[in-house]
């Protein structure tokens, strides 16, 4: 009995993967961390970007708090009272953020490319 040497599968099957980075155990940026900083430029508050995510204001400063300890740098300026009342990203903050993303964008690419190499003689995709 001839069987074919590809399955034909009727679901595009596709790997899947997230990225983030760590130190001692602890996540120093990733996904959620992008998802907050973003919040705070669009806010310019972090009060309003944890609303915005639904998470308490405490959250959100433990989470800036441990990311600019252990890069050790500031990521978010805080302006208490006046005209200037708010928060905003310090320069290095974004070079962060621009850094992450390009980081993650060429992972998955890398991911999906082994995907392939490895799966391409026993999956055949729609």
């Amino acid at each position: 009995m001839n069987m074919p040497k590809k399955p034909i599968l009727k679901k595009k099957i596709q790997p899947k993967c997230k990225i983030w980075i760590e130190a001692d155990n602890s996540v120093v940026f990733g996904g959620g961390r992008l998802a907050l900083f973003q919040a705070i430029s669009e806010c310019g508050s972090i009060n309003q970007a944890a609303a915005k995510l639904g998470m308490s204001y405490r959250a959100a400063w433990g989470k800036i708090n441990a990311t600019e300890k252990h890069l050790g740098k500031k990521l978010v300026d805080r302006h208490v009272g006046g005209v200037r009342s708010g928060s905003e990203l310090t320069p290095e903050a974004i070079r962060i953020m621009q850094a992450y993303q390009q980081f993650k964008q060429e992972s998955i690419a890398a991911v999906d490319k082994l995907f392939y190499k490895h799966f391409n003689e026993i999956i055949e995709q729609p």
